[in-house]
């Protein structure tokens, strides 16, 4: 160990050495006056008297007490004894990242435990307009408790002058303590630097998003994913190969984990996330997931050798025209320009769309220059890890997700454009609604009798929003018996977007409001979102609304090539404002749009199409199309009218006793509805004939709470001794 300079540095008692670095030593130490235990940080003796080394020793202080959040280390105190400056900062018992490592103590939940906290710590020093530039293993402490802590922020700020200088000096940065390579060569800070970086080009927030990526894989796989022998080979590895994702032989690493690895670790700022925080909200679903007993896709390594051998060998591309129909190739291989895909249901929808993720890729489209949208992020993830598990990995670099999801990251990264803070807060549904009632009562709106609730108001503001109605359109045609409310719901909505504005606070809905109102008043951020994704594809366009088709049109100010994929048959959500009009509007949007069907079923068979074809075929404003199905056989489906909703359910409840006696199980037996709530009556007359059954989604009629409470009053009327049980309730 190197031998202490002094036994005390001010009223701090120095008790042991940490570590060492370029930018100073780092001593377990004795607060005396607040008789506690602290981390104090020296500069060495032979830079004290060069005031470039002191500047840079305090703007570590600087930069790192302008922070205060609990995943970066605390700095108590900065000063200077006899010449000598000094840092004091939190003492985190407990061991460095790298110690962690290289002890291989960490698994799935764990690396994303970690990541997360380091993420967070990450984001507020971004908002502060701090970057680490320095993240590393050996920046990062893990208590005994889990705890993780940012550290050294030596290089912090420092953005703006001497690039070149600082990146230069940062490996010097890198502590004394070494790690050893198989070959045994000393590894340093390079293997964490962004590739503007390594070439002294200015720098901002993104390359800390770049050494996160780094770190991460290395939590998730033991290495750095471009580390070689030497540094000129690292480096020469970060500005030109794609990163390496080592595996320990069996398995690949999640396909998820690699498209998000694969993001972060893009060779150029603007190919990379954007925002920490959004690099975390995507390891926050992969936990969630994790915690719900969910299993991650990922794919045996043998199977990613071929998969890549394969795009790599012009001989063994995917043969489009051989697994896919005419319709499906077609609308596959129309990569530019606008177009319409009109797909019937179970005509194959979601593998068209999977299949043009994957041309594109294979033609030379960058992946990151791909965009997405779906009615979940859950079907977005599911789509691009099948266009990898067909094409190859790079699919996973394909932005994928909701409309909403793309609001939210878009209003961060160009919050000046949209005129909020880029800390904003989002109401969930809970909140909205108590915002409401709350503005309710300040501007004194009297509750009367027929004012509506505060959840109906709610669904008011947001139809008017999503459909962009006027309140009196949508009073009218939606909700007549609040039409006499029409001025006081005016002020009350007036109110609540003046409170939500002037404190930044956004909604649901909001997201998508502020992100239109951004597009088309900023002609910059409209063209470089353009620039930014060169092909957008929505899926389920019929359960999109009329504000998600305006975002649409706007994305595209520098190109048109948008692909659509619904069926305006299947509108039956009506979420937000949902419209199937979007899809009988698409040719009116995009003037140029072609239009392809895809009308060969996959499910069903003919007889069944044939009643659904019988009923389509009346719908004038529609696409007229035609579902058929090479599958053969099947019998005729038979439409029963009943007078009402108890018949329906006795003529049910009959054939399924008749089907029982005529030996069939009642396993082969199943009854859909639209809602659960429409089984109650057929659970009645099920129980009357006898006949067990099991009911997927919601609860069953009997174990309702009102029906409980019903049924344990009825028990003490009929019978006393089942007092006890009735009054349980």
């Amino acid at each position: 160990m190197k031998p202490l300079p002094v036994k005390t540095i001010a009223h701090y008692r120095i008790v042991a050495l940490v570590g060492a670095g370029g930018m100073g030593a780092v001593y377990k130490a004795y607060d005396n006056k607040l008789q506690r235990v602290v981390a104090l940080k020296l500069l060495p003796s032979e830079y004290v008297s060069q005031e470039d080394r002191r500047r840079r020793f305090f703007q570590e202080a600087r930069a790192a007490s302008a922070l205060n959040h609990p995943h970066i280390l605390t700095i108590y105190e900065v000063g200077e004894d006899d010449g000598r400056p000094y840092i004091a900062m939190e003492y985190v018992e407990g061991d460095t990242l790298r110690k962690k490592i290289g002890s291989n103590g960490l698994q799935l939940r764990e690396t994303l435990d970690i990541a997360i906290q380091i993420a967070s710590g990450l984001a507020r020093a971004h908002e502060l307009g701090i970057i680490h530039r320095d993240l590393k293993p050996e920046n990062l402490m893990l208590s005994r408790d889990g705890y993780a802590k940012i550290l050294d922020f030596g290089l912090a700020k420092l953005v703006a002058e001497r690039e070149r200088a600082l990146v230069a000096d940062s490996e010097q940065k890198t502590l004394i303590r070494g790690i050893e390579t198989q070959s045994g060569t000393l590894m340093g800070t390079v293997n964490y630097m962004a590739p503007e970086q390594l070439l002294g080009q200015r720098v901002d927030r993104r390359c800390d998003v770049f050494s996160f990526g780094v770190v991460l894989c290395e939590m998730l796989t033991g290495a750095a994913p471009f580390v070689h022998d030497n540094r000129i080979d690292t480096m020469h590895a970060i500005l030109h190969r794609d990163p390496r994702f080592p595996t320990d032989g069996r398995v690949e690493l999640p396909f998820d984990l690699q498209r998000i690895l694969s993001r972060a670790l893009a060779k150029t700022p603007k190919d990379r996330y954007q925002t920490i925080n959004d690099l975390a909200e995507e390891l926050k679903t992969i936990k969630r997931n994790l915690e719900m007993g969910k299993t991650l896709p990922v794919a045996p390594l043998t199977r990613t050798k071929l998969v890549l051998k394969r795009t790599a060998d012009s001989s063994r591309v995917i043969n489009y025209e051989k697994e896919l129909n005419e319709a499906q190739f077609k609308a596959v291989t129309t990569t530019d320009g606008p177009l319409l895909i009109v797909a019937g249901a179970g005509t194959g929808k979601t593998r068209t769309l999977v299949y043009r993720v994957a041309r594109l890729v294979e033609v030379g489209v960058k992946p990151e220059s791909i965009l997405l949208l779906t009615f979940t992020r859950r079907a977005a993830a599911s789509m691009l890890t099948r266009a990898a598990a067909l094409a190859d990995a790079r699919c996973q670099r394909v932005s994928g997700g909701t409309f909403h999801s793309l609001g939210h990251s878009m209003l961060r990264k160009f919050a000046d454009h949209a005129g909020i803070a880029k800390n904003f807060t989002v109401l969930d549904q809970s909140d909205t609604e108590d915002l409401i009632d709350l503005l309710r009562r300040q501007i004194r709106i009297t509750k009367a009798q027929h004012f509506p609730r505060k959840r109906t108001i709610a669904a008011i503001f947001s139809m008017m929003v999503n459909k962009v109605l006027s309140l009196k359109q949508v009073l009218n045609q939606h909700y007549p018996q609040f039409v006499d409310e029409r001025r006081n719901l005016e002020t009350l909505f007036k109110s609540f977007e003046d409170f939500k504005r002037s404190r930044h606070m956004l909604t649901y809905d909001d997201l998508l409001v502020r992100f239109r109102e951004a597009l088309e008043t900023s002609a910059e951020m409209r063209e470089q979102i353009s620039d930014q994704y060169r092909y957008i594809m929505v899926d389920e366009y019929q359960d999109t609304n009329k504000l998600q088709a305006q975002i649409v049109k706007l994305m595209t100010a520098r190109h048109d090539n948008v692909a659509v994929v619904g069926d305006e048959f299947q509108s039956i959500y009506s979420f937000r404002g949902a419209s199937h009009r979007n899809m009988l509007e698409f040719p009116k949007l995009f003037p140029s749009a072609q239009i392809i069907k895809l009308e060969e079923n996959f499910r069903s068979t003919q007889p069944i199409l044939d009643v659904a074809n019988a009923i389509i075929s009346d719908v004038k404003e529609s696409y007229k199309k035609r579902l058929y199905s090479r599958i053969d056989g099947g019998q005729p489906p038979v439409v029963v009218s009943a007078r009402d909703e108890n018949e329906q359910s006795r003529f049910v409840a009959q054939r399924i006793a008749e089907l029982r006696e005529e030996g069939v199980p009642l396993s082969d037996i199943a009854v859909l509805f639209r809602s659960s709530s429409h089984s109650f009556d057929l659970e009645i007359e099920l129980g009357r004939v006898g006949v067990p059954f099991r009911k997927f989604g919601g609860i069953r009629f009997a174990e309702s709470a009102h029906i409980k409470d019903a049924l344990s009053f009825l028990r003490v009327v009929v019978k006393l001794r089942t007092r006890s049980r009735g009054f349980v309730r």
